[in-house]
């Protein structure tokens, strides 16, 4: 099952959290569900590929915690952020922070499983376009992602300054990154760096 994309579901509350489950295993999903964000956290084996639905508002952790944390241990699970009509802006800051959705609650059953099944789909293009850079077009990014000026990463790598021009055009087109801060992410969330 470990290969299997998982749902993790994330919430304090124990109704919204079984009856989330249900739906999405109604749907053929697999799911595990967790009362909270160092429960899931705790839980998480590395490698694991799949998406977190979490609560925005949770006792000890938030859902946009649980986010942040998630980006910084470089972690590559798109979040979903699900949220009460009070908690928008909070939302909107999840978006912004990287969520590839937010849903306000009283949610309709058909809105919550289009976003999870896109969340997935996000998760398996990301891993596929990792997989299609070379391994000079590696050693490229993560040079790059550690602010380094491709005069040293020529030097360091023994190669000119056109071959590395070259080599980081190549990644942004095949990461599909549309700026530095965002390939920067990726590199971090493919474990690049």
């Amino acid at each position: 099952m470990a290969h299997e994309p998982t749902v993790f579901i994330v919430d304090d509350d124990t109704g919204v959290r079984t009856s989330l489950a249900a739906l999405l295993r109604a749907a053929e999903f697999h799911v595990e569900a967790y009362a909270s964000a160092p429960e899931f956290l705790e839980a998480l084996v590395p490698g694991r590929f799949g998406c977190v639905v979490a609560d925005v508002r949770m006792p000890g952790m938030t859902g946009l915690e649980l986010q942040e944390i998630l980006v910084q241990r470089g972690i590559a699970l798109p979040v979903i952020i699900i949220t009460g009509h009070a908690d928008v802006p909070m939302a909107v800051a999840g978006l912004r922070g990287g969520a590839v959705d937010f849903i306000e609650k009283p949610f309709r059953e058909e809105t919550i499983i289009f976003s999870v099944r896109r969340a997935l789909e996000e998760g398996a293009k990301f891993h596929q376009r990792v997989s299609l850079l070379t391994t000079r077009e590696r050693e490229v990014l993560a040079h790059v992602a550690v602010g380094k000026p491709n005069k040293v990463i020529a030097h360091e790598l023994g190669i000119s300054l056109r071959t590395v021009e070259v080599h980081r055009a190549n990644v942004m087109e095949k990461m599909e990154a549309t700026n530095l801060a965002q390939l920067i992410h990726m590199a971090v969330a493919a474990k690049i760096v």
